[in-house]
């Protein structure tokens, strides 16, 4: 016979589910980030977050979509004022803008250098987010360079995919000149106004605009004075079609109007969303500049994840970067495949999507080849004022392609990012 349960227990009962509730409610911890791209960086951490509260049900996330230009607005303005409550618990940094972050505001970002494992990440990356032997980041998306080139106009210029494979600079501008005269199509897109070529061709080279230590490194830069010859080259040479901004030049190759493109992984999406040109398009390594050292890879853009000291779950957030950006091999296999993600972790590299022929690239294993080139992409110090000194570098760029003195430019360069960066 079942006993009647009394009132005073149910109340009991209730009262101490209330008292569960409000505990596991106090427990519960929300980390906030910050970032941008809604189809990228914004999708990719919604599912890291996924996966993390799978085994941590009382940690939360709220990801919050800015355009990147409000990202570094709000967190500079934090930053100044010393208004930390404003600032979220994990921020999104582009890695040109990483040393001018730690440096100007030193104890802003928590340290991972103790937790993280940073020699299972490309070692370009964990350079560019350390500073006097610690390292403040979690690196994640990589901007290793590539030569994505249309197969069928490059055939049609009597050239093979071999022909594409180990070129220097000064023959992937024969190439170009050829393909122009026999098909009608210029070999490449670029906005005489943009320094990304330059910064590309310059890192191959293994130097920036600073040296390790910090300096200006203009004058006496190898790579820099090469890659400012070779892309006075290209634009006298007339295989450049000229595309003003992104959207123009981003239409120079989906329209089909060029030969090639030369940029970072993350354009890949972009090429490949224009269905009617699929298996006619290979990947082959960036060419190399004539100057000792330099390689067939580079980068361009990446960003990484940072932690705010100011945050009262720094320990969770930086917790939860570790155990999916910083082990889950897995989890680089579902934005690789979800959103054309190159991370940085580079035991990622053996997972089954980076093996998988891309049957819009012909069957080319293209994933598995920007994950080699990652590899070789040279370590560099990208300084405080990579953008000042760049908008110097831009600037020279249109008199170059009229025929104008490289050591000319190389000295007004000088000039203006002396003057930029007092």
């Amino acid at each position: 016979m079942k006993k009647a349960i009394l009132p005073r227990a149910l109340a009991a009962i209730a009262l101490g589910s209330a008292s569960l509730f409000a505990m596991t409610a106090a427990q519960a911890k929300e980390i906030t980030i910050w970032c941008w791209d809604p189809n990228f960086n914004v999708a990719i951490m919604k599912e890291a977050g996924a996966i993390y509260a799978k085994t941590h049900p009382d940690v939360t996330f709220n990801v919050v979509d800015f355009a990147k230009a409000d990202v570094e607005a709000k967190l500079q303005t934090g930053l100044v004022s010393g208004v930390t409550d404003s600032l979220p618990d994990i921020v999104l940094i582009e890695d040109y803008g990483a040393q001018k972050y730690l440096q100007s505001f030193p104890g802003s970002f928590e340290p991972m250098t103790g937790t993280v494992d940073y020699s299972k990440f490309a070692p370009y990356k964990v350079a560019l987010a350390t500073v006097e032997g610690e390292t403040y980041s979690m690196p994640f998306d990589s901007g290793v360079t590539g030569l994505y080139y249309r197969k069928d106009y490059i055939e049609a210029a009597g050239f093979t995919p071999a022909d594409m494979q180990n070129l220097t600079w000064d023959r992937y501008i024969e190439i170009g000149k050829t393909v122009l005269e026999k098909t009608g199509h210029h070999m490449l897109g670029l906005d005489p106004n943009d320094a990304g070529m330059i910064r590309i061709m310059m890192q191959s080279g293994g130097e920036w605009y600073f040296t390790e230590d910090g300096d200006l490194n203009i004058s006496g830069n190898a790579a820099l004075k090469a890659a400012l010859e070779t892309e006075a080259k290209i634009l006298q040479s007339g295989i450049a079609k000229p595309a003003a901004g992104w959207s123009n030049w981003v239409g120079t190759f989906t329209s089909g109007d060029v030969a090639s493109v030369i940029t970072g992984v993350w354009i890949t999406g972009t090429v490949k969303a224009t269905l009617d040109q699929e298996n006619k398009w290979g990947v082959a390594p960036i060419p190399t500049l004539d100057i000792p050292g330099a390689v067939a890879a580079s980068n361009l853009g990446g960003s990484s994840w940072y932690v705010l000291s100011s945050s009262d779950v720094k320990s969770e957030a930086v917790d939860f970067l570790n155990e999916i950006y910083g082990k889950d091999v897995d989890f680089y296999q579902k934005i690789l495949t979800g959103q054309g993600a190159v991370g940085s972790l580079m035991e990622a590299r053996n997972g089954p999507a980076y093996a998988v022929a891309d049957p819009f690239f012909g069957g080319e294993k293209i994933w598995q080849n920007f994950a080699d080139w990652l590899a070789m992409v040279p370590s560099l110090n990208y300084g405080i004022f990579t953008n000042e000194v760049d908008a110097a570098v831009a600037s020279q760029l249109p008199p170059l392609g009229k025929g104008g003195s490289v050591d000319d430019a190389l000295a007004a360069i000088e000039a203006q990012a002396r003057s930029a960066i007092q």
